[in-house]
């Protein structure tokens, strides 16, 4: 039990440190692509990946379980993309990376709510949220003047409120025992599916031919196999392993990992409110895990 606690948590970091470097990838390519080509590729890639590397078929499953997978195809693939990147048309991009942030919290709030198995919700959630968002908060502004941007910043928290019913929905996805990269590969499915009629509202292109330059070959790659394939399957796999909360914690990372990745790629300066907003980002994830994984362990003792 607890090696498997273990992994999850191992899968969560994994991801979240892959998904917290998609930002350079996603700048490059934007200088010829738009947002909804990049995410429409991506997601097209991971599909197909994933399709070769276990080429079995999703079989025996209820009309029940397929809305499930479609409800979270729409939500997780297609609505908080697309939600995120056009609230980053209305608002700076620190009041998305601050509101996006919240998600831990619409999670834990629902998973009590739908996922009594979840448990209860404990005091020490609550304060390492509040550690993490002040962190958050000085990691993303770092000095400059707050901005509130009304359509900008609720499409932003309706991003991160999207992403928590993704997490009900794949921690339910979880109890049906089908493989993980079954079920992933289903969601892909619903998620394109719900994406196609949005590319003729962005003014879509196919356009192919861009890709023949290397650099935008490699990073469409990164983001398709890695943040997308790889990322979606180890991250399912772990809300699967630790549930939703308790995964969506990881989160609060995603800004640390930018401001690292920003330091050693980009060689953007790092500043003393970096520095303090990463150790108490850090230190309101630790508060947050802290009490429950030490539950896991003993659990896994007596069990």
């Amino acid at each position: 039990m607890e090696n498997r606690n273990k992994a999850g948590h191992l899968c969560a970091l994994l991801t979240i440190i892959i998904w917290g470097t998609t930002f350079i990838s996603t700048k490059i390519l934007l200088v010829d692509f738009q947002l909804v080509e990049i995410l429409f590729f991506r997601f097209v890639m991971g599909l197909l990946a994933l399709l070769i590397i276990y080429p079995h078929r999703l079989k025996a499953t209820t009309k029940r379980q397929e809305l499930t997978f479609a409800l979270a195809g729409l939500c997780g693939i297609c609505l908080y993309y697309l939600l995120e990147n056009i609230a980053l048309t209305y608002t700076m991009a620190s009041n998305v990376g601050v509101i996006i942030s919240v998600a831990p919290f619409f999670t834990a709030i629902m998973s009590h709510l739908f996922l009594k198995e979840e448990g209860k919700l404990r005091a020490n959630f609550f304060i390492g949220f509040v550690v993490a968002m002040i962190g958050i908060f000085l990691i993303s502004f770092n000095g400059s003047k707050l901005e509130l941007n009304p359509v900008g910043d609720l499409l932003a928290l309706l991003a991160a409120f999207v992403w928590a019913c993704y997490s009900i929905l794949t921690k339910k996805i979880s109890s049906y025992g089908y493989h993980t990269i079954l079920t992933t590969r289903r969601v892909f499915f619903y998620g394109i599916l719900f994406m196609i009629p949005t590319l003729f509202m962005f003014d879509f292109h196919l356009e192919l031919s861009r890709f023949t330059n290397p650099v935008y070959l490699f990073n469409i790659i990164f983001l398709g196999l890695g943040a997308s394939a790889l990322c979606f399957v180890s991250w399912n796999l772990a809300v699967k392993v630790l549930g939703a909360v308790k995964t969506s914690i990881y989160i609060y990372m995603v800004p640390v990992i930018t401001v690292v990745t920003s330091t050693l790629i980009l060689h953007e300066q790092i500043t003393a409110l970096s520095i303090i907003g990463t150790l108490l980002t850090l230190a309101g994830l630790f508060l947050s895990e802290r009490k429950t994984m030490r539950k896991e362990v003993n659990h896994g003792l007596t069990k």
